[in-house]
């Protein structure tokens, strides 16, 4: 479905989540749609290069600096890494325009999100916490988000225009991302759990017997298949979720519970996505565990 849109959209952090948004919309021209990411500036030329071809992929106009991202813009997606929407919030502080909608779309802390809601508002912007619910593919910008805050109506509004997916949750902000956090612990961890399993099994030679064993457990599960698509999740986007579960760990510790499931989860996920070894396409658990296993007898 296209829309049409006046505002200018400028997306601090051009990743997956920005890129399949963009590619659902189909925004028509009266909509300048603007990125900065921080590989923008990266001194290694293929990575600076790469940036650049996916602002052309989905044709978004690429900014050299955060400060012309945000010139003009009437609503900003950040969508960066866990540890960065802090630092984020607080240089586009400098830029962001009177009453620009700031999405903060990032897997943070409801402390965080709150901090980040301050140094906005105090700004002149307009805060609204924003958490994205599920992986953007298949869906893109269907996928569903929640959001709250005091702008959220406002937020809605413009959702609504980017025939997004978007439900209000009732709450000050770092209540949609309380959800989100939460959620992870399951989630994320899931992640963690298969790749201690499966490579555990591997290395014992019982990988087989113990997902039969699951699947009997949990009919219907399917723990082969599972397997193989957690272990692609962590493989391919395990800094960033490990960067996320440091921010559930804070979130459980801010509820006055101990987070150690969640800091457990960034250990594996960490590991596995600082191996660098890529996902191929249609490849079973037992490959990718083996490609695993290779890379870390290396280190």
């Amino acid at each position: 479905m296209s829309v049409t849109l006046k505002h200018k959209i400028a997306f601090i952090g051009f990743g997956e989540a920005a890129s399949a948004f963009v590619e659902g919309w189909a925004v028509k021209s009266s909509a300048m749609v603007v990125a900065y990411d921080i590989k923008t500036d990266a001194i290694d030329g293929d990575v600076r290069l790469a940036k650049w071809a996916d602002y052309k992929r989905v044709a978004v106009m690429g900014c050299e600096s955060l400060a012309g991202a945000l010139k003009g813009a009437e609503v900003v997606f950040s969508l960066v890494t866990a540890d960065q929407a802090a630092t984020v919030a607080t240089q586009a502080a400098s830029f962001i325009e009177k009453d620009t909608l700031f999405f903060d779309c990032n897997s943070c802390a409801p402390g965080t999100k709150r901090n980040n809601s301050d140094v906005i508002n105090g700004a002149g912007g307009r805060y609204v916490d924003v958490a994205v619910m599920a992986p953007v593919y298949p869906k893109l910008h269907k996928t569903p988000v929640s959001i709250c805050g005091a702008y959220k109506e406002a937020a809605k509004d413009v959702f609504d225009a980017l025939d997004m997916n978007a439900t209000l949750v009732e709450g000050n902000i770092g209540a949609a991302s309380s959800i989100k956090m939460v959620r992870s612990i399951m989630m994320k961890g899931l992640e963690a759990l298969f790749a201690e399993c499966v490579l555990a099994g591997r290395k014992a030679g019982v990988d087989t017997v113990v997902l039969d064993s699951l699947d009997k457990t949990y009919p219907g599960f399917n723990f082969k298949e599972k397997a193989a698509y957690m272990l692609e999740r962590s493989m391919t986007h395990g800094i960033r979720r490990a960067a996320e579960m440091r921010e559930v760990a804070l979130t459980v510790d801010e509820l006055g519970l101990n987070g150690d499931m969640a800091r457990a989860a960034v250990e594996w996920q960490q590991r596995l996505g600082d191996l660098q070894v890529t996902a191929q396409e249609n490849e079973d658990y037992q490959t990718r565990a083996d490609r695993i296993l290779a890379a870390l007898e290396k280190e």
